[in-house]
């Protein structure tokens, strides 16, 4: 069984200054903003790097979901690891294995030939785990939450082709990813740093750097560090401890910046 690492979710409680911060960062423009978050009382937007995605949500009413997720860590950060499953059994064995650790499912939709399944962040112990499958099961091209197909004409300069990993707070990192481990059947590796690994990408779990608790604080990102540096320079962006912080998020290259 593998899952693989289609879209990082963040909150926010403006949205403009994020998407253009991200853009300036990132060099790609939105390719996709989903209609269909309004009624959950939201608005968004999608950035694609590579065949993955990032995209922001933002409450539009009150006592959303989203909106309480923004008080209880203190301000905008990071929200939803989204992956995807190629098979409905993989997605099934997910299930099944957060029923045995005592995982809710926050959110389940079975539209037939699309099914989504949300983990609660509580019992997660980070962030929301979304498990998506569909019957084209093409995991670097079609996507139901891009809109299908269409956001591979949305795209830039390519500057950074993916998400190399995600970094996951919490006070007890080791066991936190033990945790994720077994809910999602990624094998773990152990280390200074405890790893998760997904078919596409990496979950390292980390200390609490910044005193909010147990939450999605950092992406890794497959880009060359120079330009990194020097997009952020360029925009005005903060660089602090090897890292630009945007919408509560660190994001950092996954090679060694010269002369930062």
């Amino acid at each position: 069984m593998a899952l693989f690492l289609r879209q990082i979710c963040l909150v926010a409680h403006q949205l403009d200054p994020v998407r253009d911060a991200l853009i300036d960062l990132l060099g790609e423009p939105v390719c996709y903003v989903d209609p269909g978050v309004e009624k959950f009382g939201l608005q968004n937007f999608l950035i694609a790097l590579g065949s993955q995605f990032i995209e922001v949500v933002s409450p539009i009413r009150d006592n959303t979901a989203a909106g309480r997720y923004l008080d209880r860590r203190g301000g905008d950060g990071g929200y939803m690891v989204i992956t995807q499953a190629v098979t409905k059994a993989d997605q099934d064995t997910v299930r099944a294995n957060a029923a045995q650790n005592n995982v809710r499912v926050a959110y389940d939709s079975d539209r037939g030939n699309w099914h989504l399944m949300q983990l609660h962040p509580r019992d997660m112990g980070a962030a929301f785990l979304e498990v998506e499958w569909d019957d084209v099961g093409d995991v670097t091209g079609h996507w139901h939450p891009a809109g299908g197909s269409g956001w591979q004409a949305h795209r830039g300069a390519g500057r950074v082709s993916g998400i190399a990993a995600v970094e996951l707070q919490s006070e007890d990192p080791p066991a936190l990813a033990r945790h994720w481990a077994l809910v999602s059947g990624g094998e773990l590796i152990d280390g200074d740093i405890p790893i998760v690994q997904l078919a596409n990408a990496d979950l390292h779990f980390v200390p609490d750097r910044d005193g909010r608790g147990a939450g999605l604080s950092g992406l890794i990102l497959n880009t060359e560090s120079d330009s990194f540096w020097a997009a952020a320079q360029a925009s005005g962006l903060t660089i602090c401890e090897g890292a630009v912080e945007i919408c509560g998020t660190r994001f950092k290259p996954n090679s060694t910046p010269k002369g930062v």
